[in-house]
């Protein structure tokens, strides 16, 4: 190395270029290329690099050309595939049958009705046997016969109104108070009944009823609680079915009542049925300050409705006169929206509702009244249910009694 080239400053120097550099003007100094730094060509594959890169998985995100051709695919392929199409179809039809089965609703076209009984007038009670056994809704309470129930005053009738009511006179209530409850004679496996209800019963311990069912089998032929409530009816009237199994009311319903429950199977949820809850004006204090009103309950195939007038909304079609009019044919298709709808969607009603009798009576305590969930939450009365019924006097009933307009039962012709 010659002197110039050491003292230089020139790392490279001296070796050996024209122009004293010591590398050719057709080449980049060193330094502008290092050793170590990876040519421009490596980051840009050739074609042929690149196409054996994609071949080998390296550069496809995808399946590979011969993968996606259905005629290459695995045994286990066309099992997986198979698979995801079956549960693809399964869903669907799911979907769905739910959606036809939420928008299906019975057909409630017109029928012709026509009238089959009328119990109105003094005769009223004439309908109906006086029920004396065991009150099998464990009451606190004496159900009187006919001739006991007439020497107690506890049933009576005029021309317009038929009474119902609780004994008042009986200073020794310690095993129950004297009750009146009775069973019409005729029996109904469909037909519309009118029921015009001037006074509703309630108070304390009190658990009054209208309603239909089959007492000697019961509940395997059913029971429709048209107009019923609790002790001081706070909440009024709970419109009710109770059945055996597969009667189900989790289904497309047109009703303005509000639904509690959807099985009416009567064993579950402490033996509840399928209830729905009326406006506090459909029972007790209120219901009676307005005069009461018209209980309308249809029973046929297609469902059961149940709907609510008060005195100043009762259709045309249906009459109050306590005589036996025919002049007058009601006509539900007309009605407005029920109070209650019960459609046999997923409830066969003809064979779940087969002789029905009609039910009134005034029940005292036993299995609804009596909780303390009812009698003493709901209502505020005061001590337990029996206690009250044991130690009142009979001046605490006053409000305990049913008046009755008339009962009109139509059939369909």
């Amino acid at each position: 190395m010659s002197s110039a080239a050491a003292h230089s400053g020139d790392p490279y120097a001296g070796h050996g270029s024209q122009s004293g550099f010591g590398y050719s003007q057709n080449q980049p100094p060193p330094y502008m290329q290092p050793p170590d730094t990876p040519s421009r060509s490596s980051y840009y594959p050739s074609k042929t690099a690149a196409t054996e890169q994609t071949s080998s998985g390296f550069y496809d995100r995808g399946m590979s050309t011969s993968r996606r051709n259905p005629k290459n695919w695995s045994r286990k392929c066309w099992i997986i595939l198979a698979i995801v199409s079956i549960i693809v179809i399964v869903i669907v039809i799911v979907v769905a049958v739910v959606v036809t089965r939420e928008n299906r609703y019975p057909n409630y076209s017109k029928l012709q009705y026509n009238l089959v009984d009328t119990f109105s007038g003094t005769n009223f009670f004439d309908n109906f046997d006086y029920f004396t056994g065991y009150d099998p809704a464990a009451g606190f309470v004496h159900y009187v016969d006919g001739p006991g129930s007439v020497a107690l005053n506890l049933t009576y009738a005029t021309a317009t109104s038929a009474i119902l009511r609780v004994d008042l006179s009986d200073t020794d209530t310690t095993t129950g108070r004297k009750s009146v409850r009775v069973t019409s004679k005729n029996t109904y496996n469909d037909g519309l009944f009118i029921f015009d209800v001037k006074h509703s019963p309630y108070g304390c311990s009190t658990w009054p009823a209208l309603w239909l069912t089959d007492p000697s089998n019961w509940p395997t032929n059913g029971e429709i609680d048209v107009a019923e409530a609790t002790n001081l009816a706070p909440d009024g009237n709970q419109v009710t079915l109770h059945t055996t199994k597969d009667c189900k009311m989790n289904v497309k319903r047109k009703e303005i009542g509000h639904s509690m429950s959807t099985n009416c199977l009567n064993s579950t949820d402490g033996d509840s049925g399928c209830g729905v809850q009326g406006s506090k004006a459909t029972f007790g204090e209120e219901f009676n300050n307005n005069g009461g009103g018209i209980y309308a309950m249809e029973l046929r195939d297609a469902g059961i409705r149940v709907w609510f007038f008060d005195r100043d909304n009762v259709p045309n079609d249906i009459t109050t006169s306590p005589s036996n009019s025919t002049s007058v044919t009601p006509d539900p298709s007309t009605w407005p929206q029920a109070l209650a709808d019960f459609p046999s969607t997923d409830c066969d009603i003809g064979s779940h509702f087969r002789n029905q009798s009609i039910i009134a009576n005034i029940d005292l305590c036993g299995d609804w009244a009596g909780q303390p969930k009812y009698y003493t939450e709901q209502s505020k009365c005061p001590g337990t249910c029996v206690d009250y019924v044991s130690n009142q006097p009979g001046s605490a009933y006053q409000n305990a009694y049913w008046e009755f307009g008339a009962f009109r039962v139509y059939q369909a012709s």
